[in-house]
């Protein structure tokens, strides 16, 4: 493993780039004064697990629909209508999402550790600050693998083609007081502008729904309330579903009658819940890219015990082959049913600092980072950027 020293921050990079709003206090302190370097065929590598991984996981959530297994994956009820019907309907496209993958350096075989599909974060870090960073330095920033915004422009460029009968509208919402989400709806609406929409941003207790009519915002300026056809939340869907019950059955009705587009779809749960990983093994056993996963502890194997929806390494614990526990992390989801993965030693530098993979897929391949962490990457675990070289 190869780590190079980045002396230059990439503050002024970005305030040259015009993404100022990158430069807030919350949304660069973990990024790190290093970056790794990979070799080209290692990029492609990852690259081409993503996009064969994205592949299978289509496969997948069309078994689960197929055979009916939503209880297995802890998928709530109600949302059930709605994910069948953005499933049905090719004009509801999976935005985007990221692949969190074990290996890739040093020789080690690329393994899915889970796929954030519904509201992956790191984009910012990935697709802007790296690339600043390495101008910042001197180097030449096309050695990355690093297409991230110009791809997501390709998604929302590809929304508009393929809803025509829509008004170019994009509503942006987050929940409040959670300055990495704003950071993330801002890249995400700079890259819907460039495509061509007109966005709008409130936060997800503002917006206004209305089974009839569609999805409206409130206009300060004209105090009148505004129909937009397009709504990107960074809200989970299964925390929708759990707590605003009334909301996903407006919501399916909005989707019903053609009143506007939700992204990412309700389908992307499917791919959220952590349960895919014991459908895709079912379905691909000992595939290369795949850890054995199954609802009980591996007899005889160190696994990693996760919680169906989970986010950050929370409520993850890493389990020995005798079963005793090796770590854990406390969290705030340990009430979901548990899913258990075969245990893959991150690749490791010589502090003792693992690294996982991120690569975000947004219709393809189209970007890589890395965390920096302990055994279990958790919040607290740094932002890496990387040179192909």
């Amino acid at each position: 493993m190869t780590l190079q020293a980045l002396r230059v921050s990439p503050d002024v990079q970005l305030r040259n780039l015009g993404w100022d709003w990158m430069l807030g206090k919350d949304t660069l302190p973990y990024l790190t004064n290093e970056v790794l370097t990979i070799t080209p065929s290692e990029a492609d590598a990852y690259a081409e697990a993503a996009n064969e991984l994205f592949e299978m996981f289509v496969a997948a959530g069309q078994h689960v629909i197929d055979t009916n297994r939503f209880a297995e994956l802890g998928i709530p009820t109600n949302l059930i209508d709605l994910i069948k019907l953005s499933w049905d309907d090719d004009r509801h496209i999976h935005l985007y999402g990221r692949f969190d993958l074990a290996g890739g350096i040093d020789g080690q075989p690329i393994k899915l550790i889970e796929f954030n599909a519904d509201t992956a974060t790191c984009l910012p870090e990935t697709a802007v600050v790296q690339y600043a960073h390495l101008k910042a330095n001197g180097l030449d920033e096309g050695q990355q693998f690093n297409a991230v915004f110009e791809t997501l422009t390709g998604q929302f460029e590809e929304l508009l083609a393929v809803n025509p009968d829509l008004q170019p509208t994009l509503l942006l919402s987050a929940m409040r007081e959670v300055p990495e989400d704003d950071a993330n709806v801002a890249l995400i609406g700079e890259a819907a502008s460039e495509a061509g929409f007109e966005t709008e941003f409130d936060f997800i207790d503002s917006v206004e729904f209305s089974a009839e009519e569609g999805i409206f915002w409130l206009n300060s300026k004209t105090s009148e309330f505004e129909k937009l056809d397009f709504w990107f939340k960074l809200v989970p869907w299964e925390s929708m579903a759990e707590e605003e019950p009334d909301l996903i059955e407006i919501l399916t009705e909005i989707v019903r009658k053609r009143l506007a587009v939700i992204l990412n779809p309700a389908y992307t749960l499917l791919f959220q819940s952590k349960y895919i990983l014991k459908i895709l093994w079912e379905l691909y056993p000992n595939h290369p890219l795949l850890l054995e996963a199954d609802t009980k502890p591996l007899t005889g194997k160190a696994c990693v015990e996760k919680v169906l929806f989970g986010r950050e390494g929370a409520n993850v614990r890493i389990l020995n082959a005798d079963g005793s526990e090796r770590t854990a992390a406390d969290g705030d989801y340990g009430d979901y049913p548990k899913i258990y993965q075969e245990y893959v030693q991150f690749p490791q530098d010589a502090a003792g600092h693992t690294y996982q993979a991120g690569v975000f897929y947004a219709g393809e391949a189209c970007g890589l980072g890395f965390r920096r962490g302990g055994l279990i990457i958790d919040n607290t675990a740094g932002f890496v950027g990387h040179l192909v070289q």
